[in-house]
């Protein structure tokens, strides 16, 4: 059966639908969304209504964000947790924003969508699927800090950094990178290394094309690596900026 992976939303509801058009999603495949479903353009709160609705038509796995994370710290009132400045200033102000209008009983089933979001995903052949990243050695399963999940970078800037001469069974390759058939993450823009599609360094898929600042919202057949973009947000959303 189809399996598809979905980068990073950032509340661009119109790339998400223009992507799901695209691939004619048959309701029995799988869609494997990576995280930051908020924060960014203008409709969060009806990224997350779709998605809910999503859930009940088709088979989905929803990965957990940073900036989900900090939403749901948001709803719940944990501003302790939060430099509202700083995630002001990437994406949040539009979130809060847009939550004006939102009654109650919606807040309430975002707050139970946003609780439910899983840390990972592993399936049946090894391929790993994950916001940002992690640091053990042996796994996710042996993660300490569990946040670096959907915070790290530094595995990204590994396989990133890596000679593709080197072979596996050198010394001096990372550990992580031999884990996991295929891992699938988000979180940093390929577009900070001048890239517009998803970008395959060592085992590691890089699905973030920009969908919160100038670029294209992206989503990909797992097995076949065929991919589908969504027109550029801003042109999405012309009298926004986003996170730009």
């Amino acid at each position: 059966m189809k399996k598809f992976v979905i980068g990073d939303i950032h509340g661009g509801l119109k790339a998400l639908l223009q992507v799901l058009k695209k691939i004619n999603c048959d309701e029995n495949a799988t869609l494997i969304f990576l995280g930051d479903y908020v924060d960014g353009w203008s409709e969060s709160p009806a990224v997350l209504d779709f998605l809910i609705e999503l859930q009940k038509k088709q088979p989905c796995v929803f990965i957990r964000g940073n900036h989900d994370e900090l939403l749901l710290d948001w709803l719940l009132g944990n501003n302790e947790n939060i430099d509202e400045k700083l995630w002001f200033q990437h994406g949040g102000e539009a979130t809060v924003l847009s939550y004006q209008n939102i009654n109650a009983e919606t807040k309430e089933k975002h707050i139970q969508f946003l609780q439910s979001l899983q840390d990972y995903h592993l399936d049946d052949k090894n391929r790993l699927f994950i916001h940002a990243g992690f640091t053990n050695m042996k796994g996710v399963e042996h993660e300490f800090f569990k946040p670096l999940f959907y915070w790290d970078r530094t595995l990204w800037e590994t396989a990133l950094a890596i000679d593709s001469q080197l072979s596996k069974d050198a010394i001096t390759y990372p550990l992580r990178l031999k884990i996991y058939n295929e891992i699938f993450i988000g979180h940093t823009p390929v577009t900070k290394i001048d890239e517009t599609i998803p970008v395959n360094k060592a085992c590691v898929w890089n699905v973030d094309t920009g969908a919160a600042f100038k670029g294209k919202l992206t989503i990909m057949d797992v097995d076949t690596k065929e991919f589908w973009q969504s027109d550029s947000l801003p042109d999405l959303y012309p009298n926004e900026k986003g996170r730009n």
